[in-house]
């Protein structure tokens, strides 16, 4: 099946002129609501962008990606808010993690399945302890650009475009690599292709199978306190799949046990690219973003009467929203009703990151305000970025403990308001980088962080840190469930 089977794909409109893209005729075009257009964001202001320095070349990029297939397909991305929907009402918990800021050099098959490995653990981790299904969503194949605090950077005073991830331009301290670049979009969408080949070929031809838990600790991981509490975990799994299997149950007939769905995910930064891949599907009567299965607007971007949320306000995806500690009752009830106008189970992710010691304050009328608007989102919880900041030695960071204690936050805030804590946002790798501050054994310290200091922009836990995370969040929601 191609992509003209099923869809139609508007053209793009020209950069800034304000003007809805040209879709369909017929039942399409009345498919937005509002005067809803995939191009009806170009009206509104947009914040986070780079200044394209060339808008003629842009305007042939997203011509030249409107013509190509889709990412995902709304087959999927349904899939994923019928299980949002359950993680909702409570049957469920939804863990999105993964990279900071992809590099495209990272979408190969050994980049690809380190980040895939630590997710597994984090999963048949929450999975084993809670006994809740995982609804799992990576932050890859397609997290390539970032938000940033200013626009310029100075270093001996020269100043230049802060790098926005490779998606724009790129990171090293130089013109020619911190202009923009519209041919980068192109080149986005063939990494995100590339890292969706190997991910399929990962979780549906084996690597996901129940029987490779221990293959998925790496060497470093496993001298830990936190790699060896994993090891016995996998040793109860690899027992309990023998006492199926001894009681007469096939367990190589369960797919279930062979296979995972990793949905993918990121921040929907660049109206143009994402409009590009915008499609109608003329079977279920909708436009779908079809660069991912969930797209999320960032804590600077969420402007009600903005760009951001007009242009994920009118596809059938999940939509993300960060809820940041600036975010009132008035604006979060003007967002939910603008993005999730039929209160639908499985629409809304909304992701709280207040920073450890604010959950307490800040959490409660938020929660209440959604509820009593009638709207069932899941919550989930971004520990990571109300915590960062820059170390005395220069580099920025944050510390495991204030991560654990804005979850365990959210836990208990939750618990009070007698809502269901939905899920995790975690930045984390596979790899064995010295990021984040803290960890049981081999503890990162700041005169730690220099030695393998690897992100493209902020810090991300290593694979032993994710793991001990794991561990402390599958006892909240085994202690939240009445467990031991």
């Amino acid at each position: 099946m191609t992509a003209s089977d099923t869809y139609t794909q508007p053209r793009t409109a020209p950069a800034g002129t304000g003007t809805a893209a040209p879709g369909p005729t017929g039942p399409a075009a009345d498919a937005g609501r509002g005067g809803w257009t995939p191009g009806s964001w170009r009206s509104r202001p947009a914040a986070q962008q780079p200044e394209w320095p060339d808008p003629g070349e842009l305007r042939g990029v997203e011509d030249t990606l409107a013509l190509r297939p889709p990412l995902v397909l709304p087959d999927e991305i349904l899939d994923l808010r019928r299980s949002l929907a359950q993680v909702a009402a409570g049957e469920g918990f939804l863990l999105q993690a993964g990279d900071c800021a992809e590099r495209f050099g990272s979408c190969t098959e050994a980049g690809v399945r380190g980040k895939l490995r630590v997710i597994l653990q984090v999963a048949i981790l929450l999975t084993y302890g809670s006994g809740l299904p995982v609804v799992k969503v990576g932050r890859i194949a397609g997290q390539f650009g970032k938000p940033r605090s200013r626009p310029t950077e100075a270093v001996d005073g020269v100043e230049l475009p802060v790098y926005r991830g490779d998606i724009v331009n790129g990171p090293e301290f130089t013109a020619e690599a911190r202009r923009p670049d519209a041919g980068r979009l192109l080149s986005a969408y063939h990494h995100a292709s590339a890292a969706l080949n190997v991910l399929r070929a990962l979780t549906l031809g084996g690597y996901a199978d129940l029987g490779q838990v221990h293959e998925w600790n790496q060497e470093f991981v496993r001298r830990s306190p936190a790699g060896q509490r994993y090891e016995k975990a996998a040793d109860d799994i690899t027992w309990a799949l023998r006492f199926m299997s001894a009681c007469g149950l096939d367990t190589r007939s369960q797919a279930a046990l062979h296979q995972v769905q990793l949905y993918t995910s990121h921040e929907a930064l660049l109206p143009q690219y994402e409009q590009a891949l915008i499609r109608y599907d003329e079977k279920r009567r909708g436009w779908f973003d079809t660069s991912a299965h969930l797209l999320w607007i960032g804590d600077r971007t969420r402007r009600v009467d903005g760009a951001h949320v007009e242009l994920l306000a009118g596809v059938d995806n999940p939509v993300g929203v960060k809820v940041g500690p600036t975010m009132g009752v008035d604006d979060l009830r003007e967002l939910c009703e603008r993005l999730d106008p039929d209160r639908a189970p499985g629409r809304l992710v909304l992701i709280s990151r207040l920073g450890a010691g604010r959950g307490a304050e800040l959490l409660p009328p938020l929660l209440r305000a959604v509820r009593d608007a009638g709207h069932a989102p899941v919550w989930a919880c971004d520990p990571m970025h109300g915590n960062t900041f820059v170390s005395a030695s220069g580099y920025k960071t944050r510390r495991l403990s204030d991560i654990t204690t804005e979850v365990a936050e959210f836990f208990a805030v939750h618990r009070e308001e007698g809502l269901h804590p939905g899920g995790i946002h975690l930045e984390l790798t596979g790899d064995d980088v010295t990021e984040c501050l803290g960890g049981d054994l081999d503890e990162v310290l700041d005169t730690h962080l220099a030695s393998r200091y690897e992100t493209a922009c902020d810090p991300r836990l290593n694979a032993a840190q994710s793991i001990e995370l794991a561990f402390g969040v599958a006892r909240l929601l085994r202690e939240l469930r009445g467990g031991a």
